[in-house]
This record gives structure tokens, C-alpha cells and sequence, in this order.
């Protein structure tokens, strides 16, 4: 049976693209499959890998996927153009990164429009949330097969952060959100977006102050060792796309199609279970590690609550009022 392929390394990347195919039989469709996230134990990378070994065992013969993580095939700038070229198949980016195709991907970025991870898991089974996914197949050919959860975000810093007032005047890390960068200028700080391989840096020397993550990227990426601290403001979902392109599903058989896409739909559902687990597990690793967890009263909590919400009214014609009060009454 043929093993999923993973690139390591950047310096491995030639090499690995030169023998990937050893692991593929002859006459299999190779499917290459490229995210960002690196180490063993982040939801993402294990979701991926559970996926390329599904379909690698139950269409063997037809088609083998190749997981290349941590940035090695195509970083978080490139993948998405990677995709359209059809030198990548498959990925899973951050919703946060599609407000360039459509605002609407902007609803889950909302700072406390989710109570937890239940919450968003049960507005991805609505109808509103089911047809977010093909929502850029008209205009960019890009198509959701799943929302693959990360969990909820925490922002870290290099002081602090007990009540929005404390970031006043630093620097944050976020991705290409509009969402996200109004919510981080709602605190009076800067936000400064950046690729996802780059935060460490960036936090080391100070090029940023802070960032918000969850969990398991915080720990997998070590940003708690150049941060003061976390603290658990649980204030956003972090969620990726794991998607295709509308070329790549139609160039499949009929059959094979529903194949793939039901292999899809069952990794999801088995990711996004067992996504609360890492987390706190990951939780623990950070304080086993020496990195420092700050926890709000709920008053400290309220204030941030408070502070954020003109976020929502201020992207409410874009995402839509509908949209919204479907993902907040989910």
C-alpha cells in the first residue's frame, strides 16, 4: 500500500517532488495537496494526512494524493494562484483569506459572533453555511469541500493583555482580513498582515508585538516562546477552507466524484470532533513549556465584548445582514 508523501523540508522539495511519485502506482492520478502548517499534532496536518490516507487506500489504482505541509510546495501567498494554474490540487487556507473573492467569507472572522467551536460547527450544517461553499465557484472556479475548525483565537503580546486598552499603540499580526484589521485598530493598535511563516520572526525582532492564534498554532509554532504572554480571550474562530477547484472535481468521473467527495465530507466530521481535544491538550503543552496563559473576569471579558462590537455593524452590508444573524442564531 502507498504511503502519503510528505515534504519536509524547502531543501527536500526537489527532491521529494523527483521520488513522490515512486509512492504513487502506475496509472493513479497524482493529487498534490499543499498547506502551510508544520509539525505532527495540529488539527490541519492531521486532518490532511487522514484524508490522503483515505483516499489513497479506497481509490487505490485511481487516485494517490501527496501532502506537502509547512509551506514547502506553496506558501500562503502563492497557493491560491498555485490552484487556479492547476499545479496544486487541493488545499486548506484560512477563510480570513478570501476577502479578496468575497466579503461573505468575512462572517467568521467576527470577533465573538461564535460562543465556541459548537456554535460554529452546528452554522456550517445550515443551509446559509453549506452555500458559502461554492460561493467563488462562479467568478474564481474555487469550491469548498469542508470547514476543517483550528479552534478559537487568544491574542498574545509582548505585555499583558487584560482589557483592549492594554494594546493601545503595538503591533499585531493578522491575516488579510479586512474583519481582522478592524477589530485589531478597535483597540487601538496596528495591524500589519503578514504570511503565516513569517509570524516567528516577525514576533523575535519585534517587527510585531502580538498576534491571535489558537492553541495549536501557537504551540506548533513556538509563538509562545517571544511573547510575554497569551491571554484566553476565545474572541474569533480560526476555520479553514479545505478546497479544490471546480476544474479538477469536474475533470472526475461521476463516480469517482461522489467517491471523493464523501471521503471529504466524513474527514471533516471526524476532524472537527476531535478538534476540542487538541486544543486543550495543546493548551497544556504551552504552560508545560513555560509559556504564560492570562485568564479574563468576566468583567475583563465584557469590556472586550463591548469594544468589539461596532465590528459587526461595520461590515454588515458587505457579509450581510442575513448571513449574520444566521451564524450568530446557529
Amino acid at each position: 500500500m502507498k504511503k502519503i508523501s510528505l515534504a519536509l523540508t524547502t531543501a527536500a522539495l526537489a527532491f521529494t517532488a523527483t521520488t513522490a511519485s515512486a509512492n504513487c502506482d502506475s496509472g493513479e492520478r497524482v493529487v498534490k495537496f499543499s498547506h502551510v502548517t508544520g509539525g505532527t499534532t495540529h488539527p490541519k496536518v492531521v486532518a490532511a494526512n487522514n484524508f490522503a490516507e483515505r483516499v489513497n487506500e479506497e481509490m487505490n489504482g485511481k487516485l494517490c494524493i501527496e501532502v506537502f505541509p509547512n509551506s514547502t510546495l506553496f506558501g500562503d501567498s502563492k497557493e491560491l494562484e498555485a490552484l487556479l494554474l492547476g499545479d496544486v490540487q487541493l488545499l486548506a487556507p484560512s477563510l480570513s483569506k478570501f476577502g479578496s473573492y468575497t466579503p461573505k467569507y468575512g462572517v467568521f472572522d467576527l470577533p465573538f459572533i461564535f460562543q465556541d467551536m459548537d456554535h460554529a460547527i452546528r452554522f456550517t450544517q445550515t443551509a446559509e453555511g453549506k452555500d458559502l461553499l461554492t460561493e467563488m465557484d462562479d467568478y474564481a472556479g474555487f469550491v469548498g469541500l469542508g470547514y476543517w475548525m483550528s479552534g478559537m483565537k487568544y491574542f498574545s503580546a509582548n505585555k499583558p493583555l487584560m482589557v483592549p486598552s492594554d494594546a493601545e499603540g503595538l503591533k499585531f499580526r493578522v491575516q488579510t482580513s479586512d474583519v481582522a484589521k478592524q477589530m485589531i485598530a478597535a483597540m487601538d493598535a496596528s495591524p500589519q498582515a503578514m504570511a503565516f511563516s513569517e509570524v516567528y520572526g516577525a514576533l523575535q525582532t519585534g517587527v510585531v508585538d502580538g498576534q491571535e492564534n489558537t492553541w495549536s498554532n501557537i504551540y506548533t509554532k513556538k509563538f509562545y516562546e517571544v511573547q510575554d504572554s497569551i491571554t484566553e480571550t476565545n474572541h474569533q474562530l480560526l476555520a479553514y477552507l479545505f478546497m479544490t477547484s471546480s476544474e479538477f472535481l469536474s475533470s472526475l468521473s461521476d463516480e469517482d466524484r461522489a467517491q471523493f467527495i464523501a471521503i471529504a465530507d466524513a474527514v471533516t466530521q471526524e476532524a472537527n470532533e476531535s478538534v476540542k481535544a487538541k486544543e486543550a491538550a495543546n493548551r497544556e503543552n504551552i504552560l508545560k513549556a513555560g509559556g504564560t496563559i492570562n485568564t479574563l473576569s468576566p468583567e475583563q471579558r465584557a469590556e472586550w465584548v463591548e469594544t468589539m462590537k461596532p465590528v459587526w455593524k461595520q461590515f454588515e452590508s458587505d457579509i450581510g445582514k442575513d448571513l449574520i444573524d444566521a451564524a450568530a442564531g446557529a
